[in-house]
C-alpha cells in the first residue's frame, strides 16, 4: 500500500500514546474495512510535521478485501490530510521496512522576500539568498557510505551511525530551492541536521568545505540548526524489481514539473543493496543497522 499524508498534524509516522500518529489513523481506518484490528509496517518512519507522497506500508489483511475495496474504504474512513493512493498483493517474504533497498527525500527551501501563505505547510521559508550551486557543491562530501554522528539527533535510537547516501541534489526552480537525498536509510532527523548546515552555506556564513568538515567531528553539538519539519517530504522507497509494485510520479506535487517517476535512477552496487536482493554469497553488511530507518 502506498500512503500520502501531510504531516502538519501529527506526531510522526510512528504511534505514540500521548499524541495523534499517522500509524494509529490509518489503522483505525482499515480495521473499519476489515472489521478487525489491523497492524502496519511501514518503509520508513517520519518526524512529526513531516511529509509523504510514497510511504510504502505493508500488512497481513485480517479479511479479505478486493484492492478496490481496500483503497475506497480506507480513504472513507480516514481524514482529509491522509490518503491511500494504490493497494497491490504481494508475496509473503515482503517487508516494507527490511527489504527496502533506497529511501528518498526533497527537502523543499521558499525563498524568497516575503513569508508564505499558500505553501507555508509543506516548505521552508527563507527570506535571504540562498547559492544553490554553493550548497549542491558542499553536499557531495555526504555521498558514500560515511559516519553521519555529526547529522543524528541526540536521542537517536540506531546503533550505527554509518549510512550510504547514494546521491544528494540541490538545485533551484524560480523561487523553490529543492534538496533532494536518497540513500539506504537515515538516522533520526539527519536530513533535516544537513539541510540546516545546507542553508548556511547557502546563505554564506560557512564555506564550501562545511559539510565535510562536520563530517569528520562525528559531534552533533558541533553542527547547525535542525531545519523544519514542515519543508520535508518522503517521496519514495525503492524495492528489487521482483516484487511488482506500481510505479508513479515522484511527489510533493508542487515539483511534479520535474517528471521523474519512482525508482527511476539505478542504485549503487553496494553489500547492502545485494543482501536485500537476496543474491547468491550476499551477506548482510555489519555496517548498516536493519532495525533503523
Amino acid at each position: 500500500m502506498a500512503v500520502e499524508y501531510d504531516g502538519t498534524h501529527y506526531c510522526g509516522w510512528q504511534r505514540l500514546k500521548q499524541a495523534p500518529s499517522v500509524q494509529e489513523t490509518l489503522e483505525t481506518a482499515l480495521g473499519r474495512v476489515a472489521a478487525a484490528p489491523v497492524q502496519v509496517h511501514c518503509s520508513g518512519r517520519t518526524d512529526s510535521g513531516v511529509h509523504a507522497t510514497r510511504q510504502i506500508v505493508h500488512f497481513d489483511a485480517p479479511a479479505p478485501r478486493s484492492t478496490k475495496a481496500w483503497v475506497y474504504g480506507a480513504n472513507a474512513n480516514l481524514p482529509r490530510d491522509i490518503a491511500v493512493r494504490w493497494v497491490a498483493p504481494v508475496a509473503a517474504d515482503f517487508h516494507a521496512r527490511f527489504l527496502a533497498l533506497a529511501r528518498r527525500y526533497r527537502y523543499v527551501i521558499l525563498n524568497q522576500p516575503s513569508r508564505p501563505v499558500l505553501e507555508r505547510a509543506n516548505a521552508t521559508w527563507c527570506r535571504e539568498p540562498l547559492n544553490a550551486g554553493r550548497m549542491h557543491e558542499a553536499a557531495q562530501a555526504l555521498v558514500g557510505e560515511h559516519d553521519f554522528s555529526s547529522f543524528r539527533a541526540a536521542g537517536c535510537q540506531s546503533k550505527s551511525a554509518t549510512r550510504h547516501v547514494h546521491f544528494i541534489e540541490v538545485k533551484r526552480y524560480g523561487t523553490l530551492v529543492v534538496i533532494d537525498i536518497q540513500a539506504n536509510a537515515f538516522l533520526h532527523h539527519m536530513i533535516r541536521n544537513i539541510a540546516g548546515a545546507l542553508v548556511a552555506v547557502g546563505r554564506g556564513e560557512e564555506g564550501i568545505g562545511y559539510l565535510a568538515h562536520l563530517l569528520t567531528l562525528r559531534d552533533r553539538a558541533q553542527g547547525n540548526v535542525t531545519a523544519p519539519g514542515c519543508g520535508l517530504h518522503f517521496v519514495d522507497s525503492i524495492y528489487d524489481e521482483r516484487f511488482e509494485l506500481p510505479r508513479e510520479p515522484l511527489g510533493p506535487s508542487m515539483l511534479g514539473f520535474l517528471g521523474e517517476w519512482s525508482g527511476e535512477r539505478g542504485l549503487p552496487d553496494s553489500p547492502m543493496v545485494r543482501y536485500r536482493r537476496g543474491l547468491p554469497g550476499a551477506r548482510h553488511p555489519a555496517s548498516i543497522d536493519a532495525t533503523s530507518s
